[in-house]
């Protein structure tokens, strides 16, 4: 059975002593948590000091987006060596606010995927329709394009290695949500494409997070469904209490008990 995974997407907010004093929190209320996996990823001028919070504890830290390469001159950028050297262990690729409002194409973030997982990053890619898109009904030709691109030229060995992100954009900061069925229709055929791209053993193993407007009034919903394998959480993740919510609720299918 594939482990939930709940993340914490800090976007721009938190600067030091409020990275600190949240990522506390975080750690104090979940200090065994069981059936679940949780990773924080603050703003790159936090992760340092996020590091040393969650240090020892079982919470993973990670990035929000990396470059291609490993050094170089590209003034304002920060590479996979640098985020692994500060102990992160994933990185999220291809959010839509990235990919709608900094512009980055298909072929960069599959660039970025390639290159986390050189350097032993857990790729969290996330992939999502607008509001148009669904309403003209191309969810699913959109989702199968920024996934295949995204995917692009990996074997099935680096496949089972990354972490795919359902977050329709409609719902991200909007007070909207897909409903668990919505949801749990576009992680199914995501699966099936994992299939094509690797085999069905493979695309079993790759965990499919859920991400657009998850609260803790919600999270257990969306944990009842046997495709959605936790959730990439905004907004929710800036107060400890909702967080850690929604962590314990993610973990519920897996019947385990949770701190």
């Amino acid at each position: 059975m594939r482990t939930p995974m709940v993340v914490a997407n800090w976007k721009m907010h938190g600067r030091l002593a409020e990275a600190r004093e949240l990522a506390q929190a975080v750690r104090d209320g979940l200090k065994r948590p069981r059936g679940v996996e949780v990773a924080i990823c603050p703003p790159f001028t936090a992760l340092a000091a996020v590091a040393e919070v969650l240090a020892g504890s079982p919470l993973m830290l990670g990035a929000q987006n990396c470059h291609w390469e490993e050094s170089g001159a590209f003034t304002g950028e920060v590479s996979p060596a640098m985020l692994a050297e500060l102990g992160c262990r994933l990185v999220v690729l291809g959010h839509s606010e990235r990919r709608h409002i900094s512009r980055e194409t298909d072929e960069e973030i599959s660039r970025k995927v390639a290159a986390a997982l050189r350097h032993r990053l857990q790729p969290v890619l996330c992939v999502g329709e607008t509001a148009e898109e669904r309403r003209q009904g191309l969810t699913f030709t959109v989702v199968e394009g920024q996934l295949r691109a995204g995917l692009a030229g990996l074997p099935a060995e680096d496949l089972v290695r990354c972490t795919i992100a359902y977050e329709p954009v409609w719902a991200i900061g909007t007070g909207l949500t897909a409903t668990p069925s919505q949801a749990a229709e576009v992680h199914g055929y995501l699966r099936g494409l994992l299939s094509e791209l690797g085999s069905k053993e493979s695309a079993q193993a790759v965990r499919i997070l859920y991400g657009g407007s998850v609260k803790p009034d919600n999270a257990g919903l969306f944990s009842q469904e046997p495709e959605i394998d936790g959730a990439l959480v905004g907004g929710a993740s800036l107060q400890a209490a909702s967080f850690i919510t929604i962590a314990k609720k993610s973990a519920a299918k897996s019947g385990a008990s949770k701190e």
